[in-house]
């Protein structure tokens, strides 16, 4: 069995950078048994793991990537991203929606997201439902942030050997399996953005992913907000205190959200519950603000975030209604509606 797995499964000491490369050689070269790849998966979701460890999978990764070109990755560099950890409460797309709306308010933005872990859509099987692509490329991300002011980034972006440690399970469920995957995958996107604001579901995951975000702004100019709350959605609630860790280069600092301070009003999690059957007709609903007030407000504040997050403004409330007058006045549904008719003449 490989050290890697050995290590973890015993908890008794860290798994360095060298012993990540031999892992993730190893996977590559098919020398792994279908039961080590289990194992690993397995116990990295029982356990976040301590931050040497983590940091090591990290640089592992991210020296494994396919090498790109400078001005490849460099043209998206004044979008912001939202993307949350998965497994909180059953909602409609939020930060889809906030990604969205922001984009109308004139906030350049780059989403990467992925297929449902907990809920019934995650924000790849929404855009596929709505008939809205994924880039395949950084060429095409460039060209759909100038063509819209926004782009939902496809797979490429992330390190191929997760794709691959997946494949290596089945036909066992890699979501029952990947969960720490799918937390983690937030931060392992090469898109050196100028903001990131991340949702946390479990606080269990807390503390490492506060690791992973301080790594990630460390790095390079990125801020990255981290973002959690009691009622476990991995997004900013309108009606609940948000706890905001925020990295950048290597301070760090944290705030708490107070939705109430802002004027916005009580509401709950059913609030957030998709309405009808058809969660494609209730995501439109939402961007044309037929929908519960805490539902529109939840987006507007992720939308907000964003403009702040990227520096666009540092107003609050001023954000707070630019992002409801884009929803009442159709700007943010015409957005969606441009996305898709544009695929469709493409197609």
């Amino acid at each position: 069995m490989h050290d890697a797995v050995i290590a973890l499964l015993r908890r008794d000491r860290p798994v360095e950078l060298p012993v990540w490369r031999s892992f993730w050689d190893r996977l590559h070269d098919g020398g792994l048994r279908r039961g080590e790849s289990v194992a690993l998966l397995a116990s990295l979701s029982t356990r976040m793991p301590d931050r040497v460890t983590l940091t090591g999978l990290l640089d592992s990764l991210a020296e494994r990537r396919p090498t790109a070109g400078s001005g490849e990755v460099s043209e998206v560099g004044a979008a912001v991203n939202i993307v949350g950890t998965g497994g909180g409460p059953s909602t409609f797309n939020v930060s889809t929606a906030a990604a969205i709306v922001a984009a109308a308010m004139g906030v350049r933005v780059v989403k990467t997201g992925s297929r449902a872990y907990t809920g019934s859509l995650g924000s790849v099987d929404l855009l596929e439902r709505i008939g809205v692509p994924l880039t395949s490329s950084y060429e095409e991300t460039h060209a759909s942030l100038e063509r819209h002011g926004i782009a939902f980034a496809g797979a490429f972006v992330y390190p191929p050997e997760l794709a691959r440690l997946t494949r290596s399970v089945l036909p066992l469920d890699s979501r029952k399996l990947g969960g720490f995957v799918n937390a983690l995958g937030p931060f392992l996107a090469r898109l050196p953005v100028r903001a990131q604001l991340t949702g946390v579901a479990d606080p269990r995951l807390v503390t490492g992913l506060r690791h992973a975000a301080a790594h990630l702004a460390r790095g390079g100019d990125r801020s990255v907000w981290l973002c959690v709350n009691e009622a476990g959605a991995d997004e900013l609630l309108s009606f609940r205190p948000n706890r905001v860790h925020t990295y950048e280069g290597a301070g760090e600092d944290e705030f708490v959200l107070e939705p109430a301070r802002l004027g916005l009003s009580p509401g709950a999690l059913e609030d957030l519950r998709p309405a009808g059957g058809d969660p494609v007709a209730y995501f439109r609903e939402v961007l044309s603000g037929r929908c519960a007030p805490a539902a529109e407000e939840t987006v507007c504040l992720n939308a907000a975030a964003l403009a702040v997050a990227g520096r666009l403004t540092g107003d609050w409330r001023t954000a707070l209604d630019t992002a409801h007058e884009v929803i009442h006045s159709g700007r943010a549904l015409s957005l969606l509606a441009l996305l898709r008719s544009e695929t469709t003449a493409h197609a």
